[in-house]
């Protein structure tokens, strides 16, 4: 995904459907300076990872 296309879905007030690696994910944060987003996997809130924005597919 573009950076700007996940800074956009992260500013949004409408829901989209994003995953990494085929799994729902909710971006949680945004390093616009760096690329970087931190998802929320999975349910739980405390489950976080901060991946390259690259690796993240907008779903269908």
């Amino acid at each position: 995904m573009e950076l700007d296309r996940a800074w956009s879905i992260f500013k949004s007030d409408d829901t989209f459907k994003v995953k990494l690696e085929g799994e729902p994910v909710w971006i949680e944060h945004i390093d616009q300076a760096n690329g970087m987003a931190t998802v929320q996997v999975g349910s739980r809130p405390t489950d976080t990872v901060t991946v390259n924005v690259e690796r993240l597919e907008e779903g269908e």
